[in-house]
């Protein structure tokens, strides 16, 4: 197994996560109490354990994975991952667990903790012979675990220190670890100062024994989360159980989960057990203790309670399953709008959240001109297709324009393929067509990436393509293309902050160009 110096690890640990921001040395110099150290960092993926593992930490860092800011919550958690003290499980225990803590808004900072020296390149094997014998390895462990210590309340005051550089609340400062990374997490905690204290805390799997000779359970409010499973093969619930009890004597809010089965240093590997989902009770035990309302809600968001926006939100999971096309939308709205009148001419307006916004910044547009909005926030093509009939060919429009893909692209209903959302515009071409309604396909937006999709690469590139093939489609149809891209788009094909403010929902400034270039069209294609 090839060594790797910290500076490749730092490269490799960057590469292997799209949300890692940067790695920080936690001491300017050697770390105090293992200045004589020589030996170098190194990782290994061929071992028994199956999960990439570093050892031979010498030079403690922190990798901070930060969450986008629409869902950033001020509140942060260091990560020590566990291995005996020997190893760190790197993955499974530490950078899996900043991903789902950013997916809630937390600011996950992962801690690389010096460890007991390893002789060999599979330090697992080397690792698993010692624990045999848990008082020699106890001993071995025992002048490395307060080094430790000092790693993490080193690592709590730093990102406390720079609340304001990661946007974070420095009173909101938690800590989880799992199993040494656990014993760790409770040793940081009975040993802290005012400035290292983790405000709350998440042992996993831990190994109290090691810490409980300076056991020292704070009297201020300190929420403490404890899960493990009771065929944990080194019998920790016990103790574990026993540490409950305290905390729930000593006056703090406590919760535990026990589960069956599931072993030691189940992490987010999945076993098709409960273990699977522990972290998902983690997350519900954070909201229940206020750690996750938004630092920045958007407007539509201030409107509402944290509990109205759940509600919402599992309002409309369950309406997926039982409507994916939301025909339940528009279904009174076009019961009652009638047959087309005398005056105006009908045209009704069908998309995503582009047009459904359109209807609510603009209403007199619509109404004024005999046009009908039918957007839906998030929709793909697939969707609207899906109720093209309802909302669009019962209504009787002399003219539809079809303005939708832009969440095909970002993946809004599963894997984008362009020749799949091409397909469904010519669905909906024929069907108009096939009831003599005129037709007119409109460029998707310009759009630099997605706010809530930001893992999603080369978006304008993918924007010009399809906006592209729907050009095509107009001329194979012999139809109106109304090309909204070219006028809107910015410097990075996207939208500026005077046309979207998120670069993708338009401004009531951008929508007046947007109308200008509809009417346009809309003349064109009833010549």
């Amino acid at each position: 197994m090839k060594k790797t110096h910290y500076s490749l690890i730092c490269a490799l640990l960057l590469s292997s996560s799209a949300f890692a921001q940067e790695v920080t040395k936690l001491y300017s110099g050697k770390a105090p109490g293992s200045e004589n150290w020589t030996w170098s960092e190194a990782e290994n993926t061929n071992n028994i354990f199956k999960t990439r593992v570093i050892y031979n930490v010498a030079e403690p860092t922190i990798t901070a994975f930060l969450p986008d800011k629409d869902k950033a919550t001020g509140t942060a958690m260091l990560i020590a991952p566990g291995g005996a003290f020997h190893t760190l499980s790197i993955d499974s225990e530490g950078i899996e667990v900043a991903k789902y803590l950013n997916s809630k808004g937390i600011a996950a900072f992962v801690l690389k903790y010096r460890v007991a020296r390893s002789f060999t390149d599979d330090p697992v094997k080397e690792l698993m012979g010692k624990m045999s014998n848990f008082k020699t390895l106890d001993e071995e462990n025992a002048p490395v675990i307060p080094l430790a210590i000092q790693d993490a309340s080193t690592a709590i005051k730093y990102i406390r220190k720079n609340a304001e550089k990661y946007d974070i609340d420095p009173n909101k400062i938690g800590m989880i670890g799992f199993s040494a990374g656990g014993t760790l997490t409770l040793g940081a905690m009975y040993k802290a100062t005012e400035e290292s204290k983790p405000n709350f805390i998440a042992p996993i799997y831990a190994y109290t024994k090691a810490v409980d000779e300076i056991k020292n359970i704070p009297k201020e409010k300190t929420p403490i989360f404890i899960a493990l499973a009771s065929d944990d093969q080194l019998g920790f619930a016990p103790a574990n159980a026993q540490l409950y009890l305290d905390w729930k004597a000593a006056g703090q809010p406590v919760e535990m989960h026990i589960y069956e089965k599931g072993g030691h240093g189940f992490g987010m590997n999945k076993q098709k057990i409960p273990t699977d989902t522990w972290y998902e009770r983690f997350g519900d035990w954070l909201k229940m203790q206020g750690y996750l309302k938004k630092r920045y809600p958007n407007k539509w968001e201030q409107q509402f309670s944290e509990e109205q926006l759940e509600t919402f939100s599992k309002q409309n999971a369950e309406r997926e399953k039982r409507d994916w096309a939301n025909l339940v939308k528009y279904k009174k709205a076009n019961a009652e709008i009638g047959e087309p009148k005398q005056g105006p001419t009908r045209v009704v307006f069908t998309g995503d959240s582009i047009t459904e916004g359109w209807v609510g910044a603009d209403a007199d547009f619509f109404n004024s001109n005999n046009y009908v909005g039918r957007g839906i926030s998030g929709q793909t093509s697939p969707q609207t297709l899906l109720r093209f009939r309802q909302d669009v060919v019962d209504l009787k429009p002399k003219v539809v324009i079809i303005n939708i893909g832009i969440n095909d692209i970002a993946e809004n209903t599963g894997d984008y393929m362009q020749e799949y959302t091409l397909a469904n515009y010519k669905s909906m071409i024929e069907i108009a067509k096939a009831n003599n309604i005129k037709v007119i396909l409109a460029s998707v937006m310009p759009a630099a990436a997605f706010p809530w999709r930001k893992e999603i690469k080369d978006v304008p590139s993918k924007v010009i393509a399809l906006n592209e093939g729907i050009k095509q489609l107009a001329k194979q149809y012999n139809l109106v293309y109304l090309d909204y891209f070219t006028p809107l788009k910015d410097e990075r094909n996207g939208l500026s902050k005077e046309m979207a403010e998120d670069g993708v929902h338009p401004t009531i400034a951008c929508y007046k160009i947007m109308e200008k270039l509809a009417k346009e069209a809309i003349t064109k294609a009833l010549k």
